[in-house]
Parts: structure tokens; sequence; C-alpha cells
């Protein structure tokens, strides 16, 4: 987790530094969630690129190492219920609405179904790599080598054959709302960091800070329309970005 407080102080020191403006609570929040989700779908963009290089046998400065660390902050399991049936002749198709269900998902890991006292991993295809398998019958699905398909637009799985006793989705989860809740106090904004009224540090780990405020600085540079305030979060957000990749 990252402070939300102290990240909003050092905002609001470094964007009035010299006049440069004022950020509201309302604008901060808005210009964190997005600062926060950036950070957040860089981890996945860097890894694919960092697992292509050597890495690095200090476990401590091995980049791999430490996005997979970021990335398992995130790390969840849930369970999904049926969401509807449509039996085919030859099939029958079992539905789950994964949004309904997990709400924060952001990617899949695993599919697994529990059935006759076994766990199984459950394959991916695409809905054409299916209808081809189902033209043979050494390729057909089987209850013991289950598959599934799914419409991404709406995060809706189909498994066909064979309903499991349970299904668990390991995947990766969204980060949880940024929220910087106050109390007005004489005009002014009072941090009131209760849970009750939906305070929300950062979703995210502790060595993100820094680079959290310059991204926030960038975003509120380009609200504000000041120019010197994007530039120095843009300039400082690049050379950490190119310190990390060396």
């Amino acid at each position: 987790m990252v402070n939300v407080d102290r990240v909003y102080q050092r905002v609001l020191v470094l964007a009035n530094k010299e006049q440069r403006g004022y950020i509201t609570p309302q604008e901060f929040n808005l210009l964190a969630n997005q600062a926060q989700m950036d950070t957040f779908e860089q981890y996945f963009y860097d890894l694919n690129q960092f697992r292509r290089l050597n890495g690095n046998d200090t476990i401590h400065s091995d980049i791999v190492t430490m996005l997979e660390e970021k990335i398992s902050l995130f790390e969840a399991e849930g369970t999904v219920n049926r969401f509807d049936t449509n039996p085919d002749p030859d099939i029958e198709e079992f539905v789950y609405n994964l949004s309904a269900s997990i709400p924060n998902l952001y990617r899949i890991t695993n599919i697994r179904i529990y059935r006759n006292g076994n766990w199984r991993l459950v394959e991916r295809v695409s809905k054409k790599d299916f209808r081809q398998m189902m033209l043979g019958p050494l390729t057909k699905t089987t209850s013991n080598r289950p598959v599934y398909t799914i419409d991404g637009t709406n995060n809706i799985i189909t498994l066909y054959q064979a309903p499991p006793e349970t299904i668990t989705v390991d995947h990766i989860r969204r980060p949880n709302q940024v929220n910087w809740t106050f109390t007005m106090a004489g005009g002014t904004a009072i941090l009131n960091d209760s849970p009750a009224v939906g305070y929300q540090d950062f979703d995210l780990h502790p060595s993100e800070e820094t680079d959290l405020v310059m991204k926030i600085l960038t975003l509120a540079g380009i609200t504000i329309k000041d120019q010197g305030l994007y530039g120095i979060g843009a300039q400082e957000d690049n050379k950490n970005i190119q310190q990390e990749k060396q």
C-alpha cells in the first residue's frame, strides 16, 4: 500500500510551488486513479519485455522478480456461479458470467474445476479451434479433458462437457479505487481517513510512491494547462523509467 494522503500532500507542495495551481481533492482522486491504473498495466508490458532478456542472479535487483512481486499483490481466486445453460443434441454448454461473480477481474490466470474428487485445469481454446476439435472423435472434448471459450467483451465463459461440482478462476484482480476522503473545516478540506466514508490508499507496492507523485503531476499539468508542471512530472517519470530499464 502507498499512503494516499502522503502522495496528495507531496503533489500539492509541488503543484503550488511558484503558484502553479491548486488541485482539489476531487481532481486528485481522478488523477490518482488514472496514475494507479497506468502503473498497474505497465507491469505486464514490462514483464513481457524483460522476460526476453537475461536475468540477474541477484534476486533483489532482478527486474522480472521485482515485477512478479508487485503483480503477486493482485493474485486472487474466485468461485463463479452458473449463469445459463444451452443444451445441444451433441454438446451441453455451461455458461458462467465472470463479471457478475468477480467484478474486479482484470486477467484470467487459470480456470480449475473440481469433479469426482479431483481438480483439473481447463484449457482455453478459441471458438474456431473448438469447432475443429469437435469434428474428430479423438479430438472431441471430454469430461477428463475439459475446455472453455470466452467472450472477452462480456467476460462470459462457456465450459463444455459435464458440469463441475466447483469452478474456480485464478486471476489478477484490478487495484482498489483510490479515495482521499475529507471533511470541510473553515473552507479547507481536512483529511478524514475513516474506512466508513470510503477512504482508500493506493493499492500498489510501496516502492511506487515517487512514481505516482510524478505521474499525477504530469496529468495535473495537462488538466490545468501548465506546461511547466507537466514538464516536471514527465521529466522525473521518464528518468525513473530509464533507471529501471538500464
